[in-house]
């Protein structure tokens, strides 16, 4: 496997709509398992394929050790309840804040064999969901925050 860059803020690729997944090809789960080397290697919870600059709809979360959650062209389809917590990016280095999310939050999203599921997530997975799509819409979480936060006071 490989790690990939994760491009940053000022690469105008991040603000760029992701396109759908049509066919499940071996470059795609190339990709799914290039994303969740890297993933790890930068200790984040989640990557969107835009974040290492692959413009498909393709996002990976893991928010429990090892339990990967991978998910092709995924779509918020219930959101419910609301959570005001601390975000921050791999793509957006140092740089956190506090965003309005859903407390619970239902996708549906396609697997790497090309099965379509859904899955419902609360707190921190829901904030992820949430985090991750808007990636492939070209949305970052400072778009949605509702005040930054200095990376000193995080400690």
């Amino acid at each position: 496997m490989a790690i990939l860059n994760i491009i940053t803020e000022e690469d105008p690729t991040l603000r760029k709509t992701s396109r759908r997944v049509d066919e499940i090809t071996p470059r795609i789960i190339r990709l799914l398992d290039d994303m969740r080397d890297t993933m790890h290697k930068a200790q984040g919870v989640g990557l969107a394929a835009v974040q290492v600059g692959v413009l498909r709809r393709v996002v990976l979360i893991e928010v429990e050790e090892g339990k990967t959650i991978e998910l092709i062209n995924p779509e918020i389809i219930e959101a419910s309840g609301k959570q005001n917590e601390i975000e921050g990016c791999l793509s957006l280095p140092h740089k956190w804040g506090v965003t309005d999310r859903p407390m619970k939050v239902t996708v549906r999203a396609m697997d790497r064999n090309g099965e379509i599921f859904e899955m419902t997530g609360e707190g921190l997975l829901a904030r992820a969901f949430c985090h991750e799509i808007d990636h492939l819409d070209g949305k970052l979480f400072t778009d949605n925050a509702i005040e930054m936060v200095d990376e000193s006071e995080l400690s």
